[in-house]
Parts: C-alpha cells; sequence; structure tokens
C-alpha cells in the first residue's frame, strides 16, 4: 500500500511492526516476518537509509519507527508533486502529439457530422465542456435545436460562460422567438441584431466550431444536415473573424422579462421609455417588421405604428431612420 511513497512490500511489513511494536532487533523481525537474519537486517538497514527507522549503537541494535508523519507524508507529498509534474508534462505532450497529427492528417481538424440528432449531440457536447465564451450565429428556421430547447446555455451562463448571441432579422418570424431571447438575456446572454447571416455557426472557447456543409434538416433542403466540427485551424479563426465583424456592426437587444431596460434620456433626469416601448425600439432598430412585432408583442399593426409614431414625435425624428439615430444619441439602445 506504501509502494506509491517508494516502500516495498517487505519494507512495509517491517515498518508496520516497528510501528506497533515500539522498538525491537533484527532477530525479534526475522521471527515474526519468516525473513532470515541477512535479509531482515538488509531491510531494516534499508529503512533507516529511508529515514524510516532509526537504531542504538548497542549490541543487540534495537530499531525503532520513526513517527509516520515525519517519514511518510513528506515522501507522499514529494510523490504527489512528481505525478502533478508529470501529468502536466504528459497533457504537454498529448498536445504536441495531436498537433502534429492535426498538420499530417487533416480528419484530425475537421470531422463531418450527418443528421439532426448527431448534431444536436454535438451542440450539447462543445456547451458542457466550454469554460470561456460561446459564439452563435442564430438563422431562421431550426435545423436541429428549436428554439427555447437549448437548456445547456442557460447551465453554461449559471457557471460564468459568456454567450455572445447573432439573431438575423428573419428569426424573430419564428414563434416565440422572441420570449425565448428574453429568457436568454434575462440569464445573462449577450444579445445583438443583423438583417441576414450567411450561415449557423456555434464555436466554443474559439478552439472548436460548427457549421454547417450542407443544407438540410427540417426547414432546409430536403435530407438530413450535414455539418462540419473543425477545430484549431486557420480555418476556425477565420470562422471568429466572421463573427466578431458581424458583431461589431449588429444592433444591441437590450430585453428583459418586462421589456428594454432604457429608462433614461439624454439627460438622465426622468424616465424616458417604458420598458414596453422599450423593447418596441429594440426590435424595430434591429429591423424586426411592424407585422412581426405587433405578433410578438400581442398588440395590432396599427397599434404598433401608433406607438412608433410616438416614439418619433417625442425624439423629434421625421422618419424611422432618424428615430434609430436619435435613440442611440439620448442613449435609449
Amino acid at each position: 500500500m506504501l509502494e506509491a511513497a517508494g516502500v516495498s512490500p517487505d519494507q512495509e511489513a517491517v515498518y508496520r511492526l516497528l510501528v506497533a511494536s515500539g522498538g525491537t532487533t533484527a532477530q525479534d523481525i526475522s521471527l515474526r516476518t519468516g525473513l532470515n537474519g541477512t535479509d531482515s537486517t538488509q531491510v531494516l538497514e534499508a529503512l533507516v537509509r529511508q529515514g524510516l527507522a532509526t537504531h542504538t549503537d548497542g549490541t543487540p541494535r534495537m530499531f525503532q519507527a520513526v513517527p509516520p508523519d515525519v517519514a511518510l507524508l513528506p515522501r507522499i507529498k514529494s510523490t504527489a508533486d512528481a505525478l502533478d509534474t508529470a501529468r502536466a508534462e504528459a497533457g504537454r505532450l498529448l498536445e504536441t502529439y495531436r498537433e502534429t497529427a492535426r498538420r499530417h492528417d487533416a480528419g484530425q481538424l475537421l470531422e463531418v457530422i450527418t443528421g439532426a440528432e448527431a448534431l444536436r449531440q454535438r451542440l450539447k457536447q462543445i456547451q458542457v465542456n466550454a469554460r470561456e465564451e460561446m459564439l452563435w450565429f442564430c438563422r431562421a428556421q431550426y435545423v436541429a435545436m428549436p428554439s427555447g430547447s437549448n437548456t445547456e446555455e442557460f447551465e453554461a451562463l449559471a457557471r460564468g460562460v459568456r454567450y455572445r448571441v447573432l439573431y438575423e432579422k428573419a428569426f424573430f418570424d419564428d414563434e416565440g422567438a422572441i420570449d425565448n431571447v428574453v429568457a436568454g438575456v434575462r440569464a445573462g446572454e449577450l444579445a445583438r441584431s443583423v438583417p441576414w447571416l450567411p450561415l449557423r455557426l456555434a464555436i466554443a472557447d474559439r478552439s472548436v466550431g460548427i457549421f454547417p456543409l450542407v443544407p438540410g434538416g427540417p426547414h432546409g433542403s430536403p435530407g438530413e444536415p450535414t455539418t462540419a466540427l473543425v477545430r484549431d485551424s486557420s480555418l476556425l479563426d477565420a470562422l471568429v473573424a466572421l463573427f466578431e465583424s458581424y458583431w461589431e456592426n449588429a444592433v444591441p437587444l437590450h430585453l428583459s422579462a418586462k421589456g428594454a431596460d432604457l429608462t433614461t434620456d439624454d439627460t438622465g433626469a426622468h424616465p424616458s421609455l417604458s420598458p414596453a416601448d422599450g423593447q418596441l425600439l429594440s426590435l424595430l432598430v434591429a429591423g424586426v417588421a411592424d407585422k412581426t412585432i405587433a405578433s410578438q408583442l400581442g398588440l395590432s399593426r396599427r397599434t404598433v405604428q401608433r406607438r412608433i409614431q410616438s416614439l418619433m414625435t417625442r425624439a423629434g425624428a421625421g422618419t424611422r431612420m432618424q428615430l434609430a439615430w436619435q435613440a442611440a444619441r439620448r442613449g435609449w439602445l
């Protein structure tokens, strides 16, 4: 049991006798262990050299155990430290091996995933393993993971993973889409919107990404979707850069359970927008159509248009474009 501390089975048996007896001779050890006199003496002297035992100078010599907390615990700690060092070095060697393998085998860089269920499982897996950040392109009409079904996002957000999610305008046409985005933002998701996205994309910790190779699935072309999982490579770097370029030019979505968190004007002196108007403005500036806003907010299209006109009057804007500019200037967005 003490072999990890560099103690052989014979040495351990003798050391245990010394601990239990308080002190004994080589002859007594021989009688109690079955070792011959020479072997018992050699084992005892080995224990002395290792700092596990001491002996008197008389004849016969009396051997005593060094207390375990003095003799063993430092050895065990040293062994544990050595194991940690070896484990870290093995990890570095493994990473070097994988890097070499990736450079010589494209299969190590790019993995093809066929089918919606396999894609769904991989999307869940990369989120479970994420430790720092998830980047997402969310397009309209799901392929493998319906809006609102991604419970892994909430678990990852709870353990400190940052989510930055880009939604294209058409995404909000799906039933319940806004409510699902609101739930994500409430949990800590950073959400923005753009008119259109070129592809679906998920990237975990900038080290692994998933994107489509061939469209397909419930709302794509016929047949199962074919996607790719890509690891550290120039291709993944390009996908991260693509995300960042779209993120930089996207419109922030300030949504919450009560609407948008847009409550003061440019002077900060008094309330400016109600939560409901804040949410309407956020969706409008994101490019969501009046009809979709009305449907998602449970309002008539005429009511939506009337409230937009009211916002334009309040901001002194003659057009919706001017409203967006005034909203940004006043800090409403």
